[in-house]
Formats: C-alpha cells, structure tokens, sequence
C-alpha cells in the first residue's frame, strides 16, 4: 500500500513572545501512514501527541522538518484533511443536518449532491432519526458522531482524531470505540488517532506508535495484528495491552 501520511524529522518548539523561554514538544519525529491504516499515537500527558496532529492538520507549523500528504507538504488547514476535536465543535445553532453539510456548503457543492452526502453520512453514523435536532439535544457520544460524520462529508484522504472520546464517560466512550470501529470497517478511511488510552488503541488501530514525555519522540511502533472484531476480554488483546503498557513505563523510566 502506498503512503498516504510521511512525517520526515519533525520537530516543535514554542517560544514567547519575548522569546526568552523555549519549549521543544517535539523532537525529530518521523513515521509514515499507508492508505487506508488505522494509526493509534500514545503517550503520556504533554508528550507532543496533540501538537503532532495540529501539525497534521495544518494549524500548526513544525520548527524544522515537514510533513507530506500524498506527496505534497503540508502548508496549513485542507479538505483534504478531516479534523475531530476532543470537543464536538459543533454549530450549536444548526441541526444535526445543517452541521454535516456545513463543508459541503461552504466548498460549493450543488444542494442535490449536499443532501446525498449527508444522507450517507447520517446513516453511517446512525442519526438519520435526529436530523432535525440540535446538539443541545442530543447526549455527547451523539455529539461526536456528529463531528465524525461532518468530518467525513467532504471526502478527506485522511482523518485526524485528537482524543475525540476523552470527555466522555466510561460506558458511552466504550460505545463510541465500538462504533468507530464499525465506521471505519464500512468507510475504509486512512485514520490517525491521538489516545491516552491504550486499550483503546489496540481495539482500533493496525499500528500504534509510542511517543516520550516532552520532547516527544517516536520511540516504538507496535503493529497490533489482532483480528477484527476485537474484543477487550480476549487474552491476545489483553496481553498486548500490557506489553504496550510495560514499553511505556519502561521508558518513562518508572516500574510497569
């Protein structure tokens, strides 16, 4: 399969305004994504895994290095790139309808093919019924399928997901694992998610990568190679969830 996604040595630092403090995120990050491959990146809290998406998604620029999609650099914010946040980021003002369609709208489409779309799309993530509603009505897994349906509207090669169930309790975030899992086996979308958890990242991904603290380097890439469906209570599933676990701590320098 080809490469959809090349990060060649990407590295991040931020300074002030004064710029009197620096501070590195990330340090020489370097991966690929091939087409259609669910990607997992994990790592502790403040380690860069956001920062790297953001560079992904063209809303933040790396220090040195660069970042290819399809063989072009990336040089800010594309429809070729689908984005969900940890939030839902919805227009809280529209409906169901009226948020899917909103890139559709702002690109041009023709109402026809607007309508088509999302009628693809309600019915891949399973909200045809709540089309009229607002998201205040709606709970917050229901929110988030929302933003994944608007995000896959416009057809991106890629879509990035940063934490996108974070906020969520325990129980819907277990149902939205699931669906996404279901989403992604009938859309066959090249994915990128951003996790601190790893049981979430064997159950999605067909490769995750390991980042350090700060500043976040690459420092494994597990290929999870488990059949699909998967399941938690399995002991393959949980024998690699702790092994990740061990690669984590054992390079944080602290004991499993």
């Amino acid at each position: 399969m080809e490469d959809v996604l090349v990060a060649e040595h990407v590295s991040k630092v931020f300074e002030s305004a004064d710029s009197f403090t620096r501070f590195q995120a990330l340090q020489d990050i370097c991966l690929t994504v091939a087409e259609n491959e669910f990607v997992s990146i994990v790592g502790p809290s403040g380690c860069g895994k956001s920062t790297f998406l953001s560079i992904v998604g063209g809303f933040e620029t790396p220090s040195s290095g660069r970042v290819l999609l399809g063989h072009r650099p990336i040089y800010g914010p594309s429809k070729d790139r689908g984005f969900v946040f940890q939030s839902d980021a919805l227009f809280h003002w529209l409906t169901v309808e009226q948020n899917v369609a909103y890139g559709l709208r702002v690109q041009g489409y023709p109402c026809t093919q607007q309508r088509e779309i999302v009628e693809q799309c309600l019915r891949l993530v399973g909200l045809t019924a709540f089309r009229a509603a607002t998201p205040g009505q709606l709970s917050g897994g229901m929110r988030q399928r929302v933003a994944i349906a608007r995000a896959l509207a416009t057809d991106p090669k890629i879509l990035l997901l940063d934490e996108p169930f974070g906020a969520l309790d325990v129980l819907t975030r277990k149902k939205m694992q699931d669906e996404l899992a279901r989403i992604w086996v009938q859309n066959q979308k090249t994915v990128v998610l951003v996790t601190h958890a790893i049981d979430e990242a064997v159950l999605l991904s067909d490769r995750i990568f390991l980042m350090t603290r700060s500043p976040g380097r690459i420092a494994e890439c597990v290929t999870v190679g488990l059949r699909r469906p998967r399941s938690v209570r399995d002991a393959q599933f949980r024998e690699l969830e702790l092994a990740i676990n061990d690669m984590l701590m054992n390079e944080l320098g602290e004991e499993p």
